[in-house]
């Protein structure tokens, strides 16, 4: 099965993190976030990946290479006017074809089982079907009896709910049928009208494991502290991640990490600076005497004096 991942918003709630590159790509204890995406999908039995691009896109070739990913193909569609979530779907068609396949949101951080949500989608015959949590976010989708019966409250249909969306879906190739083709829109209109038509829509909730959104610089420096070393571990837990300290690191002896630090590949930082909660990116530096809290160094960056909650 082939896996649809969104790549193409701009994370603007994560400016200026996203200036130079996709929130998806915003590492995680110096791993791109989209890639942790690639590797819960693939521990439940995808094995290619399509994602769409926008904002930056030669970045996911200079920072994922072209070359797939742990053995996975890779291909990616270039959007050069946004399409929204539906427009997206429709635009990928080529590269999808005839089979079911999942679409998985580029900014979030999750390791449920999907295997079961898959394996019911395809018993079930819908459409589509999505993959819902109880609590963890905002909760706009009612559904009853394993489908959906409304969204964002649109029909006046309510059901057990409401649900958080994973922002995970399965979706049979019959749904390019009901996507106009060049068209910016999002795919809940196109939801609530198979439902006004009858349609079913699948709902499986599932509140095991982890589900995390990580678009606002809170929850990406909370994740850090949630799955720092000796903290949360993943279930598909990745080869020699989370790195606290990249090996090429050089960090002076006076200096100081408090809390949940990680520091990048290539990252410096000087004497008798104290970081606490902080991030740095590849090549970011930190002057002497620095005194930073809760504060992001961006890739080939430089951050001193004192600051809290900046983001370099």
């Amino acid at each position: 099965m082939k896996a649809f991942v969104l790549g193409a918003g701009l994370g603007t709630r994560l400016r200026p993190l996203t200036a130079r590159r996709p929130k998806p790509l915003v590492p995680i204890y110096g791993k791109p976030l989209i890639t942790l995406g690639f590797d819960h999908l693939i521990a439940n039995g995808i094995t290619s990946f399509v994602v769409n691009t926008h904002h930056c896109p030669d970045a996911y070739r200079q920072l994922l290479g072209s070359g797939g990913y742990a053995g996975k193909p890779v291909a990616y569609r270039h959007e050069p006017t946004l399409l929204d979530t539906g427009g997206g779907i429709k635009n990928v068609e080529p590269l999808i074809g005839d089979e079911p396949f999942v679409v998985y949101n580029g900014d979030i951080l999750a390791d449920f089982p999907l295997r079961p949500s898959i394996a019911r989608h395809l018993r079930s015959g819908f459409l589509a079907t999505l993959v819902l949590r109880s609590s963890g976010g905002p909760l706009h989708i009612e559904a009853r009896a394993g489908r959906i019966t409304d969204i964002r409250n649109r029909l006046g249909h309510p059901g057990d709910g409401p649900y958080l969306f994973t922002g995970i879906t399965i979706l049979s190739p019959e749904i390019f049928r009901h996507i106009p083709a060049e068209t910016a829109v999002s795919i809940i209109p196109i939801y609530l009208d198979l439902l006004r038509a009858g349609i079913p829509i699948g709902a499986d909730i599932v509140d095991d494991g982890v589900w995390l959104d990580l678009g606002t610089r809170d929850s990406y420096l909370d994740a850090h502290a949630r799955f720092a070393p000796g903290g949360v571990r993943l279930s598909y837990e990745p080869d020699a991640w989370p790195v606290a300290v990249a090996p090429d690191a050089e960090i002076d002896p006076s200096a100081r990490l408090l809390g949940s630090c990680c520091i990048g590949a290539g990252a410096r930082i000087g004497p008798d600076a104290v970081l606490h909660d902080c991030v740095l990116w590849e090549n970011a530096k930190v002057t002497a005497n620095a005194r930073l809290e809760r504060c992001v160094v961006r890739d080939g960056e430089s951050a001193g004096g004192t600051a809290a909650g900046v983001d370099f």
